[in-house]
């Protein structure tokens, strides 16, 4: 047995540290990558040389979550690993800071409400203290309300760049943008105004879903269900012109809307109804009459089989009501109260008074005072039946939605249009073009698209977003004449029609008859964020930038926003440039608690991000992001951080001893020497490396980052435990020189490839190795190739190490059992295996006496076809 040679020389490599740590190491690069602008986009490359990103803009409002540690890695991964493969990466970073959760946080934080009635006063500043009821908040004028939401943001904004840069992400900082700053508003407003021009958007006055608390119309895709308990009431309606006693018996869970009620509706097909169809009824309480009539969407087996069709209790209401062509009778108003006054349909002197008692009421209150005067007049038949059902809420409110008639814009999505070849087709063809990854998330966006039942509204009744570009010229009493716009022109764009006049009209003429009113209202959030690759491409601002990085190649996000970001931002690529707004689209999975519930800010069970990134490190905290599937939710797993705080600092520990062998040394810029590689074992472990090479190439070319990750692990604990261990006795020139120049050129080919292989996972760890001994940043050193590493170990199996490390397994397994150390010399061993499980050990004989001590091995042919160690024979005991 070869005793291992000492070092005799000083590190050929002095930048490697004595006790190398992966603590601090985010404070050394995160300020070298800054001030080397390390990850700045070259807008000189072709469109061929590019690939662009579409960056999620976070949401500024208040601090970032784990979910976004989580999916931003990921998108990170992407982006180093098409870095390396030569590609200038146009990676921005944007801001999602207009809209509801701002405004929520503005509110809150500085005890302040918006009231659009109040003249701008400069003076005006927030609360010292916030007051504890929010119906002491202090009342600031619309324009006080926006700067201190911009201020906010400001601050914000700061924070995450600062945790994201700490995560290591790849970001070219230079390429920032705002949802709200100028350029932001100029494109949202463009688009909108060619989408009017085209006729794409138009306003309407029609129902709309409308959350009360927040004031504001909501979308069809910012809706949620929530499973709420209830109650089936089941009512009588006495038919008109039958004998006392004949009656309708409908069943709802909103009796409180019969005031409202404009028909009866049964399946067509029902023959427990046909005899009614055409006839009427009265509404119990009100004694109005209302038809009976048919529809297919009616159920026979939901209730009682006929419904109460009112103005509006739910979404079916207002399809009915559209197709049937029924009257609007609606109670609520947008403070979710009934009105104050009677309506004009309720003519009966008893049924105003009965009116006259839910006035001013919110819907809970009047559903309790209708449910007693049914009772009263025998209208209500046996009590409530308790039932659990889903109902409508704003993604972001605390109350359910209402119904409610109002004057809002919409752009069209294809809800309403069904035909072969339009619109909603085109956007299902759309979806076909686009590379998802993973795959089966295609089908969540043709399901969206082909359950749509209307355009996408895109106005809010909020305050700080982008400014619906639009005036309305007044009549001669002052009445806005809707169906004559008034549009800017573009050179003037952005533009604040609340303190801007229209085209041919002066300041003086705002709110006059004959003058001109603005439009009150600002855009959907929405409406700006699918318009994130124009905005950061630089569309019709900067045509040489756009034409480098449009279409883009990638966007990343969450599969809950497929229906919202991806959706949209399709509609307005397809409208604007007839054409994908990317090639591939990369879905993340949610984090989930130990419960297996989806963690987040607004569930209570959010973790900091910042904390992670202290306690675990951030290679540690990307590691254990990396390693969640794509599209898959996935667990929230701190056990999985210390593994990737292992592995980072095996990292830096095993390219401290390959870098520290003595008597190899070369110069940082020096070429690997491939050629000298000639041990059968090192050619194996080459051969092993190219493998591994090939499959994480595959797998990131298919945007499986995870895949990447675990083949590389994989093979990394390998090349430790075995490898480095079998080759540490030749390494130090116990075989002669010519074995010692084969194990050390293995050694450094291998761990400049793996650092390679992990630069998009560990960034730091692995660009801390790469400064000990290479020139430049690892993140623009080429992804390795398979190519020169098959050269290399052309006739070498790499199934040699796997006989070999599994011999070593054994002869440790021997000593462990014996119960003494590792370091025990073993006086004889055999080992038995098939013909071609010796003929692979015999090459490498030496390596695995070395590495086990043993000073005689025997390699013995078995009929056996597994590899067994016996016989061994310990310097001071027998072990049989």
């Amino acid at each position: 047995m070869a005793a291992v040679s000492q070092p005799t020389t000083s590190n050929p490599f002095p930048d490697v540290p004595d006790k190398p740590t992966v603590d601090g190491l985010e404070d050394v690069w995160v300020t070298r990558w800054r001030e080397r602008d390390t990850y700045a986009f070259d807008r000189t490359m072709d469109r061929e040389s590019v690939y662009s990103i579409d960056t999620p803009p976070p949401t500024v409002s208040g601090s970032l979550h784990v979910g976004h540690v989580f999916s931003y890695t990921h998108t990170d991964c992407i982006a180093r690993f098409q870095r390396m493969r030569g590609k200038s990466v146009f990676y921005p970073m944007g801001w999602d800071d207009n809209g509801l959760p701002t405004e929520r946080r503005v509110q809150n934080y500085f005890g302040v409400r918006c009231d659009p009635s109040l003249a701008y006063d400069p003076d005006v500043s927030p609360p010292a203290e916030v007051p504890k009821n929010d119906r002491d908040f202090l009342r600031v004028s619309r324009r006080t309300f926006v700067e201190l939401c911009e201020r906010l943001t400001a601050e914000d904004e700061k924070a995450f760049e600062a945790l994201f840069r700490r995560l290591g992400l790849s970001v070219d900082w230079s390429l920032q943008y705002e949802t709200i700053n100028a350029v932001s508003r100029a494109a949202s407003q463009r688009a909108f105004l060619r989408a009017v021009r085209r006729g794409d958007a138009y306003s309407a006055e029609a129902p709309t879903l409308w959350d009360t608390t927040f004031q504001t119309a909501v979308a069809q895709a910012e809706l949620e269900d929530r499973e709420r308990p209830g109650a089936y009431h089941r009512i009588a309606f006495d038919r008109v012109g039958a004998p006392a006693g004949e009656a309708v018996f409908i069943e709802t869970t909103r009796p409180e809307l019969i005031g409202s009620c404009v028909a009866l509706v049964a399946h067509p097909d029902d023959e427990r109804y046909r005899p009614l169809m055409g006839s009427r009824v009265l509404t119990p309480l009100f004694n109005v009459e209302v038809p009976v009539l048919a529809h297919p969407l009616a159920d026979p087996a939901k209730g009682s089989g006929i419904a109460m069709i009112c103005t509006f209790g739910d979404t079916t209401d207002v399809t009915w009501w559209r197709e049937l062509q029924l009257p609007s009778r609606a109670l609520i108003g947008r403070d979710g109260r009934f009105a104050l006054d009677a309506p004009d349909w309720i003519t009966d002197d008893a049924g105003r008074a009965r009116y006259a008692e839910l006035a001013g009421k919110t819907a809970h209150s009047a559903r309790e005072a209708v449910v007693a005067s049914l009772r009263e007049v025998s209208a209500l038949v046996g009590d409530p039946r308790p039932i659990t059902h889903p109902v409508k809420f704003y993604e972001k409110g605390d109350k359910p939605l209402e119904i409610v008639t109002s004057r809002q814009w919409y752009i069209r999505n294809g809800g309403r249009d069904s035909s072969p070849d339009g619109l909603r087709a085109q956007l299902l063809a759309r979806g076909d073009e686009l590379q998802w990854h993973p795959d089966h998330m295609r089908q969540r966006y043709e399901n969206w698209v082909s359950g749509l039942n209307g355009d996408w509204l895109v106005s809010r009744q909020r305050f700080f977003g982008v400014a619906v570009p639009v005036w309305y010229p007044l009549d001669d009493t002052g009445a806005p004449r809707y169906d004559e716009p008034i549009l800017p022109d573009e050179a003037s764009l952005p533009v604040d029609p609340a303190s801007a006049a229209p085209p041919g009209f002066e300041a003086s003429q705002r709110g006059v008859p004959g003058g001109f009113v603005a439009d009150p209202d600002v855009m959907d959030t929405w409406a700006t964020s699918s318009l994130t690759p124009q905005i950061v491409a630089g569309w019709e601002r900067d045509p040489d930038l756009f034409a480098r990085v449009f279409p883009m190649d990638l966007r990343p996000q969450g599969h809950d926003i497929i229906r919202t970001w991806l959706f949209s931002t399709v509609v307005r690529s397809n409208a604007e440039h007839s054409s994908l707004p990317w090639a591939h689209v990369a879905l993340s999975g949610w984090i989930l608690d130990p419960d297996r519930k989806k963690m987040g800010k607004s569930k209570g069970n959010a973790v900091t991000p910042l904390d992670m990134l202290t306690e675990f490190g951030s290679d540690a905290v990307r590691y254990w992001s990396a390693s969640g599937r794509p599209g898959i939710d996935t667990a929230f797993d701190t056990g999985q951080m210390k593994v990737g705080r292992r592995l980072a600092m095996k990292i830096l520990n095993v390219s401290k001893f390959v870098l520290g062998i003595p008597g190899a040394a070369s110069s940082p810029s020096a070429p690997l020497a491939l050629g000298s590689v000639v041990e059968p074992l090192d050619r194996a472990v080459l051969s092993r490396l190219a493998a591994v090479v090939q499959a994480a190439t595959t797998a990131f070319e298919a945007y499986d980052y995870a895949r990447a990750l675990e083949v590389t692990e994989a093979f990394f604990w390998t090349f430790c435990d075995d490898y480095v261990e079998l080759v540490k006795d030749r390494a130090y020139g116990g075989a002669g020189e010519a074995g010692q120049v084969s194990a050390v050129a293995a050694l450094r080919v291998a761990l400049d490839t793996q650092l390679r292989l992990f630069a998009p996972f560990l960034p730091f760890a692995t660009e801390e190795v790469w400064s000990w001994w290479r020139e430049g940043s690892l993140h623009h050193a080429p992804w390795p190739s398979a190519s020169p590493l098959l050269e290399a170990s052309a006739g070498a199996d790499g199934a040699t190490l796997a006989i070999v490390a599994t011999a070593l397994t054994g002869l440790r397994k021997a000593k462990t059992e014996a119960k003494v150390s590792q370091r025990t010399e073993v006086v004889r061993a055999f080992v038995t295996g098939s013909a071609d499980q010796i003929a692979l050990l015999e090459p490498a004989r030496g390596d695995l006496s070395a590495a086990g001590k043993v000073a005689e091995l025997t390699l013995t042919v078995s009929a056996v076809a597994e590899l067994a160690i016996s016989d061994v024979t310990l310097a001071d005991q027998p072990v049989s």
